[in-house]
Protein backbone atom coordinates (compact mmCIF):
# COMPACT_ATOMS: atom_id res chain seq x y z
CA UNK A 1 0.00 0.00 0.00
CA UNK A 2 1.42 3.35 -1.05
CA UNK A 3 2.03 5.91 1.68
CA UNK A 4 1.44 9.44 0.40
CA UNK A 5 1.84 11.07 3.78
CA UNK A 6 4.51 13.73 4.23
CA UNK A 7 7.29 12.44 6.48
CA UNK A 8 7.88 14.91 9.30
CA UNK A 9 10.85 14.31 11.62
CA UNK A 10 10.35 16.13 14.92
CA UNK A 11 13.79 16.96 16.36
CA UNK A 12 13.94 17.75 20.08
CA UNK A 13 16.06 17.59 23.24
CA UNK A 14 19.77 18.33 22.62
CA UNK A 15 22.63 19.75 24.69
CA UNK A 16 20.71 22.65 26.17
CA UNK A 17 19.63 23.90 29.58
CA UNK A 18 16.17 24.06 27.98
CA UNK A 19 16.24 20.31 27.27
CA UNK A 20 13.11 19.50 29.28
CA UNK A 21 11.26 22.49 27.78
CA UNK A 22 12.04 21.09 24.33
CA UNK A 23 10.59 17.71 25.28
CA UNK A 24 7.35 19.40 26.35
CA UNK A 25 7.12 21.31 23.06
CA UNK A 26 7.71 18.09 21.10
CA UNK A 27 5.00 16.31 23.10
CA UNK A 28 2.53 19.02 22.09
CA UNK A 29 3.50 18.54 18.44
CA UNK A 30 3.09 14.75 18.70
CA UNK A 31 -0.31 15.18 20.33
CA UNK A 32 -1.71 17.71 17.87
CA UNK A 33 -0.14 17.07 14.45
CA UNK A 34 -2.56 15.83 11.77
CA UNK A 35 -1.77 12.10 11.49
CA UNK A 36 -3.95 11.80 8.39
CA UNK A 37 -1.54 14.09 6.52
CA UNK A 38 1.78 13.40 8.18
CA UNK A 39 3.91 10.40 9.09
CA UNK A 40 5.75 11.41 12.25
CA UNK A 41 9.34 10.40 12.99
CA UNK A 42 10.52 11.33 16.52
CA UNK A 43 14.23 12.22 16.67
CA UNK A 44 15.44 12.73 20.22
CA UNK A 45 18.90 14.19 20.91
CA UNK A 46 20.01 13.42 24.45
CA UNK A 47 21.97 15.70 26.77
CA UNK A 48 25.28 14.35 25.47
CA UNK A 49 24.35 14.96 21.82
CA UNK A 50 23.45 11.40 20.76
CA UNK A 51 20.59 11.00 18.24
CA UNK A 52 17.84 8.41 18.82
CA UNK A 53 14.90 7.36 16.65
CA UNK A 54 12.02 5.25 17.97
CA UNK A 55 8.23 5.55 18.00
CA UNK A 56 8.17 5.15 21.77
CA UNK A 57 10.00 8.48 22.05
CA UNK A 58 6.63 10.11 21.38
CA UNK A 59 5.59 9.03 24.88
CA UNK A 60 6.43 11.15 27.91
CA UNK A 61 7.07 7.96 29.90
CA UNK A 62 10.31 7.48 27.94
CA UNK A 63 11.87 10.37 29.86
CA UNK A 64 11.27 9.34 33.46
CA UNK A 65 15.03 9.20 34.02
CA UNK A 66 15.70 12.81 34.98
CA UNK A 67 19.31 12.59 33.78
CA UNK A 68 18.00 11.73 30.31
CA UNK A 69 21.24 9.98 29.38
CA UNK A 70 20.08 6.36 29.35
CA UNK A 71 17.49 6.26 26.59
CA UNK A 72 16.45 2.74 25.54
CA UNK A 73 16.20 3.33 21.79
CA UNK A 74 18.35 2.80 18.66
CA UNK A 75 21.08 5.40 18.21
CA UNK A 76 21.45 7.00 14.78
CA UNK A 77 23.93 9.18 12.88
CA UNK A 78 22.84 12.03 10.59
CA UNK A 79 24.57 12.15 7.21
CA UNK A 80 24.80 15.74 5.93
CA UNK A 81 25.54 14.81 2.32
CA UNK A 82 22.78 16.37 0.15
CA UNK A 83 22.55 13.10 -1.76
CA UNK A 84 21.75 11.26 1.47
CA UNK A 85 20.39 13.69 4.13
CA UNK A 86 19.17 10.77 6.21
CA UNK A 87 19.83 8.96 9.47
CA UNK A 88 21.40 5.52 9.74
CA UNK A 89 21.86 3.23 12.74
CA UNK A 90 25.19 3.95 14.39
CA UNK A 91 26.23 0.33 13.93
CA UNK A 92 25.44 0.25 10.20
CA UNK A 93 27.21 2.66 7.90
CA UNK A 94 25.88 1.22 4.62
CA UNK A 95 22.54 2.93 5.11
CA UNK A 96 20.62 -0.31 4.63
CA UNK A 97 18.20 0.87 7.31
CA UNK A 98 18.36 4.59 6.72
CA UNK A 99 15.57 6.86 7.90
CA UNK A 100 14.77 9.89 5.77
CA UNK A 101 12.24 12.69 6.15
CA UNK A 102 10.63 15.20 3.83
CA UNK A 103 11.03 17.95 6.41
CA UNK A 104 12.56 18.36 9.87
CA UNK A 105 10.38 20.02 12.49
CA UNK A 106 12.71 21.84 14.87
CA UNK A 107 11.51 21.74 18.48
CA UNK A 108 14.82 22.38 20.27
CA UNK A 109 15.06 25.43 22.50
CA UNK A 110 18.35 27.09 23.36
CA UNK A 111 21.85 25.98 22.41
CA UNK A 112 22.48 23.42 19.67
CA UNK A 113 19.00 23.83 18.23
CA UNK A 114 17.69 27.39 18.38
CA UNK A 115 21.02 29.13 17.85
CA UNK A 116 21.69 28.33 14.18
CA UNK A 117 23.85 25.23 14.68
CA UNK A 118 21.14 22.69 13.86
CA UNK A 119 19.91 24.92 11.06
CA UNK A 120 23.42 24.96 9.59
CA UNK A 121 23.47 21.16 9.64
CA UNK A 122 20.21 21.01 7.70
CA UNK A 123 21.40 23.67 5.25
CA UNK A 124 24.52 21.62 4.49
CA UNK A 125 22.30 18.60 3.85
CA UNK A 126 19.95 20.67 1.66
CA UNK A 127 17.11 19.49 3.89
CA UNK A 128 13.83 21.31 4.43
CA UNK A 129 13.16 22.35 8.03
CA UNK A 130 10.77 24.54 9.99
CA UNK A 131 11.48 27.85 11.66
CA UNK A 132 14.19 30.44 11.22
CA UNK A 133 17.34 29.88 9.21
CA UNK A 134 20.95 30.15 10.35
CA UNK A 135 21.06 33.95 10.52
CA UNK A 136 17.69 34.48 12.17
CA UNK A 137 18.34 31.74 14.71
CA UNK A 138 21.84 32.95 15.60
CA UNK A 139 20.85 36.60 15.93
CA UNK A 140 17.65 35.74 17.77
CA UNK A 141 19.61 33.71 20.31
CA UNK A 142 22.14 36.45 21.03
CA UNK A 143 20.76 39.15 23.34
CA UNK A 144 23.60 41.56 22.53
CA UNK A 145 23.52 41.32 18.75
CA UNK A 146 19.73 41.41 18.52
CA UNK A 147 19.63 44.62 20.54
CA UNK A 148 22.08 46.21 18.10
CA UNK A 149 19.85 45.12 15.22
CA UNK A 150 16.72 46.45 16.95
CA UNK A 151 18.34 49.85 17.53
CA UNK A 152 19.40 49.97 13.87
CA UNK A 153 15.76 49.66 12.72
CA UNK A 154 14.49 52.17 15.26
CA UNK A 155 13.08 49.85 17.92
CA UNK A 156 13.58 51.24 21.45
CA UNK A 157 15.54 49.10 23.92
CA UNK A 158 16.39 49.62 27.57
CA UNK A 159 19.91 50.85 28.36
CA UNK A 160 22.49 48.09 28.62
CA UNK A 161 26.19 47.28 28.77
CA UNK A 162 28.00 44.06 27.99
CA UNK A 163 31.42 42.54 28.54
CA UNK A 164 33.39 39.32 28.24
CA UNK A 165 33.74 36.75 30.99
CA UNK A 166 37.53 37.08 30.66
CA UNK A 167 37.27 40.85 31.20
CA UNK A 168 35.22 40.26 34.34
CA UNK A 169 37.75 37.79 35.69
CA UNK A 170 40.65 40.18 34.99
CA UNK A 171 39.15 43.47 36.15
CA UNK A 172 36.00 43.24 38.25
CA UNK A 173 36.38 46.66 39.85
CA UNK A 174 36.46 48.59 36.56
CA UNK A 175 33.60 46.51 35.14
CA UNK A 176 31.39 47.36 38.13
CA UNK A 177 32.38 51.04 37.94
CA UNK A 178 31.35 51.17 34.31
CA UNK A 179 28.03 49.43 35.00
CA UNK A 180 27.20 51.89 37.78
CA UNK A 181 28.26 54.80 35.57
CA UNK A 182 26.08 53.77 32.63
CA UNK A 183 23.08 52.20 34.39
CA UNK A 184 20.92 52.75 37.45
CA UNK A 185 19.87 50.02 39.86
CA UNK A 186 18.03 47.73 39.74
CA UNK A 187 19.63 45.91 36.82
CA UNK A 188 19.12 42.51 35.25
CA UNK A 189 22.14 40.29 34.61
CA UNK A 190 21.91 37.80 31.76
CA UNK A 191 24.11 35.41 29.78
CA UNK A 192 24.12 36.66 26.18
CA UNK A 193 23.20 33.28 24.68
CA UNK A 194 20.59 31.53 26.77
CA UNK A 195 16.82 31.38 27.02
CA UNK A 196 13.92 30.54 29.33
CA UNK A 197 15.24 33.01 31.94
CA UNK A 198 17.95 30.54 32.97
CA UNK A 199 20.79 32.20 34.94
CA UNK A 200 19.08 35.61 34.77
CA UNK A 201 19.02 37.55 38.02
CA UNK A 202 17.99 40.95 39.33
CA UNK A 203 20.55 43.03 41.23
CA UNK A 204 19.76 46.06 43.39
CA UNK A 205 23.29 46.65 44.67
CA UNK A 206 26.96 45.81 44.23
CA UNK A 207 26.92 42.58 46.21
CA UNK A 208 23.94 41.19 44.30
CA UNK A 209 25.49 42.40 41.05
CA UNK A 210 28.74 40.49 41.64
CA UNK A 211 26.87 37.32 42.53
CA UNK A 212 24.59 37.57 39.50
CA UNK A 213 27.54 38.12 37.14
CA UNK A 214 29.36 35.12 38.59
CA UNK A 215 26.29 32.96 37.93
CA UNK A 216 25.75 34.27 34.39
CA UNK A 217 29.42 33.78 33.50
CA UNK A 218 29.07 30.04 34.12
CA UNK A 219 26.72 29.81 31.13
CA UNK A 220 28.28 32.08 28.49
CA UNK A 221 31.48 33.94 27.64
CA UNK A 222 29.57 37.21 27.26
CA UNK A 223 27.32 38.87 29.83
CA UNK A 224 24.76 41.61 29.28
CA UNK A 225 23.49 43.96 32.00
CA UNK A 226 20.16 45.70 31.37
CA UNK A 227 18.74 48.63 33.29
CA UNK A 228 15.49 47.80 35.03
CA UNK A 229 12.29 49.81 34.65
CA UNK A 230 9.76 50.51 37.38
CA UNK A 231 5.98 50.29 37.12
CA UNK A 232 5.97 48.24 33.95
CA UNK A 233 3.95 45.39 32.50
CA UNK A 234 5.19 42.75 30.09
CA UNK A 235 3.37 42.39 26.79
CA UNK A 236 4.19 39.64 24.30
CA UNK A 237 3.14 39.10 20.71
CA UNK A 238 3.78 36.27 18.24
CA UNK A 239 4.53 36.65 14.53
CA UNK A 240 4.01 34.00 11.86
CA UNK A 241 5.29 33.85 8.29
CA UNK A 242 8.31 34.12 6.01
CA UNK A 243 7.97 37.20 3.80
CA UNK A 244 4.29 37.91 4.42
CA UNK A 245 3.81 38.31 8.16
CA UNK A 246 0.83 38.21 10.48
CA UNK A 247 0.83 39.08 14.17
CA UNK A 248 -1.17 37.36 16.90
CA UNK A 249 -3.17 39.00 19.63
CA UNK A 250 -1.07 40.35 22.49
CA UNK A 251 -0.76 38.73 25.90
CA UNK A 252 0.14 39.98 29.36
CA UNK A 253 2.04 37.34 31.36
CA UNK A 254 1.32 37.63 35.07
CA UNK A 255 4.51 37.76 37.11
CA UNK A 256 5.95 39.82 39.89
CA UNK A 257 9.03 41.09 38.09
CA UNK A 258 10.22 42.69 34.84
CA UNK A 259 11.61 39.22 34.17
CA UNK A 260 9.66 35.98 34.51
CA UNK A 261 11.59 33.13 36.06
CA UNK A 262 12.08 29.67 34.54
CA UNK A 263 9.63 28.37 37.17
CA UNK A 264 7.06 31.03 36.20
CA UNK A 265 7.32 30.06 32.55
CA UNK A 266 7.44 26.27 32.67
CA UNK A 267 6.68 24.78 36.08
CA UNK A 268 3.14 26.12 36.47
CA UNK A 269 -0.03 24.61 35.10
CA UNK A 270 1.08 20.99 34.88
CA UNK A 271 3.91 19.02 33.33
CA UNK A 272 2.49 19.04 29.80
CA UNK A 273 1.64 22.74 29.68
CA UNK A 274 5.04 24.35 29.06
CA UNK A 275 4.64 28.05 28.26
CA UNK A 276 0.91 27.40 27.88
CA UNK A 277 0.72 26.81 31.64
CA UNK A 278 1.89 30.32 32.48
CA UNK A 279 -0.71 32.61 34.07
CA UNK A 280 -1.57 35.24 31.49
CA UNK A 281 -4.25 37.55 30.18
CA UNK A 282 -5.09 36.91 26.51
CA UNK A 283 -5.85 39.25 24.88
CA UNK A 284 -3.84 41.68 26.98
CA UNK A 285 -5.97 44.37 28.70
CA UNK A 286 -4.43 47.23 26.72
CA UNK A 287 -5.87 49.75 24.28
CA UNK A 288 -6.42 48.74 20.67
CA UNK A 289 -4.02 51.49 19.63
CA UNK A 290 -1.23 50.14 21.85
CA UNK A 291 -1.90 46.57 20.71
CA UNK A 292 -1.59 47.59 17.06
CA UNK A 293 1.63 49.46 17.80
CA UNK A 294 3.15 46.44 19.53
CA UNK A 295 2.05 44.13 16.70
CA UNK A 296 3.78 46.36 14.14
CA UNK A 297 6.91 46.56 16.30
CA UNK A 298 6.87 42.77 16.60
CA UNK A 299 6.74 42.37 12.82
CA UNK A 300 9.59 44.86 12.42
CA UNK A 301 11.69 42.89 14.92
CA UNK A 302 10.88 39.59 13.19
CA UNK A 303 11.90 40.96 9.79
CA UNK A 304 15.03 42.71 11.12
CA UNK A 305 16.66 39.50 12.35
CA UNK A 306 15.54 37.54 9.26
CA UNK A 307 13.28 35.23 11.26
CA UNK A 308 10.96 32.66 9.66
CA UNK A 309 8.16 30.41 10.83
CA UNK A 310 6.90 31.48 14.22
CA UNK A 311 8.50 33.67 16.87
CA UNK A 312 7.45 35.41 20.07
CA UNK A 313 8.56 38.97 20.70
CA UNK A 314 8.57 40.27 24.27
CA UNK A 315 8.06 43.91 25.25
CA UNK A 316 7.83 45.94 28.43
CA UNK A 317 5.43 48.87 28.72
CA UNK A 318 5.48 51.73 31.22
CA UNK A 319 2.16 51.89 33.06
CA UNK A 320 2.63 55.63 33.59
CA UNK A 321 3.95 56.97 30.28
CA UNK A 322 2.89 54.22 27.90
CA UNK A 323 6.44 53.98 26.54
CA UNK A 324 7.29 50.64 24.95
CA UNK A 325 10.67 48.90 24.90
CA UNK A 326 11.43 45.71 23.04
CA UNK A 327 12.97 43.10 25.33
CA UNK A 328 13.85 40.18 23.06
CA UNK A 329 12.76 37.89 20.25
CA UNK A 330 12.40 34.13 20.69
CA UNK A 331 12.74 32.50 17.27
CA UNK A 332 11.58 29.14 18.61
CA UNK A 333 9.16 30.01 21.41
CA UNK A 334 8.12 27.53 24.07
CA UNK A 335 4.94 25.66 23.10
CA UNK A 336 5.27 27.37 19.68
CA UNK A 337 3.16 30.18 21.21
CA UNK A 338 0.10 28.15 20.17
CA UNK A 339 -1.96 29.70 23.00
CA UNK A 340 -1.60 33.10 21.29
CA UNK A 341 -2.62 31.72 17.91
CA UNK A 342 -5.62 29.88 19.33
CA UNK A 343 -6.90 33.25 20.55
CA UNK A 344 -6.15 34.62 17.08
CA UNK A 345 -8.32 32.00 15.36
CA UNK A 346 -5.63 29.43 14.49
CA UNK A 347 -5.80 26.08 16.29
CA UNK A 348 -2.58 24.27 17.18
CA UNK A 349 -2.98 21.60 14.48
CA UNK A 350 -3.40 24.39 11.91
CA UNK A 351 -0.36 26.20 13.34
CA UNK A 352 1.76 23.05 12.98
CA UNK A 353 0.48 22.62 9.43
CA UNK A 354 1.31 26.25 8.63
CA UNK A 355 4.83 25.91 10.03
CA UNK A 356 5.47 22.82 7.88
CA UNK A 357 4.23 24.61 4.76
CA UNK A 358 6.35 27.67 5.58
CA UNK A 359 9.37 25.39 5.96
CA UNK A 360 8.80 23.88 2.53
CA UNK A 361 8.22 27.35 1.06
CA UNK A 362 11.47 28.66 2.47
CA UNK A 363 13.42 25.62 1.27
CA UNK A 364 11.96 25.95 -2.23
CA UNK A 365 12.91 29.63 -2.33
CA UNK A 366 16.44 28.89 -1.15
CA UNK A 367 16.96 26.21 -3.82
CA UNK A 368 16.51 28.91 -6.47
CA UNK A 369 19.60 30.76 -5.21
CA UNK A 370 23.02 30.41 -6.82
CA UNK A 371 25.64 28.77 -4.60
CA UNK A 372 28.40 28.15 -7.14
CA UNK A 373 30.25 30.38 -9.56
CA UNK A 374 32.08 29.11 -12.62
CA UNK A 375 35.56 30.56 -12.59
CA UNK A 376 39.02 29.88 -14.03
CA UNK A 377 40.59 30.80 -10.68
CA UNK A 378 42.09 27.34 -10.03
CA UNK A 379 43.43 26.88 -13.57
CA UNK A 380 44.89 30.38 -13.56
CA UNK A 381 46.51 29.75 -10.18
CA UNK A 382 47.98 26.50 -11.53
CA UNK A 383 49.46 28.34 -14.51
CA UNK A 384 51.04 30.89 -12.19
CA UNK A 385 52.58 28.15 -10.04
CA UNK A 386 54.11 26.51 -13.14
CA UNK A 387 55.95 29.67 -14.15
Amino acid sequence: MRNDKTKVAVVFGSRSVEHEVSIMTAMQVFKNIDRDKYEVIPIYIDKTGRWFVDKKLEKLESYKNLKLTDIKAPEYIFNVSPSVKALAPKSAFKFLNKISADIYFTAIHGTFGEDGTLQGLFEMADAAYTGSGVTGSAVGMDKIIQKSVFKEVGLPTVKYVWFLKSEWEDNKIDIIKNIEKELSYPVFVKPANLGSSVAINKASGVKELEGAINIASQFDRRIIIEEGKENIIEINCSVLGNSELIASVCEQPLGSEQMLSYEDKYMKGGKMKGMAGLSRLVPAPISEKLARRIQEMAKTAFRSVDASGVARIDFIVSEQSGDVWINEINTLPGSLSFYLWEKSGLDIDELIDRLINLGFERHKERKKLIFSYDSDLISEASKESEK
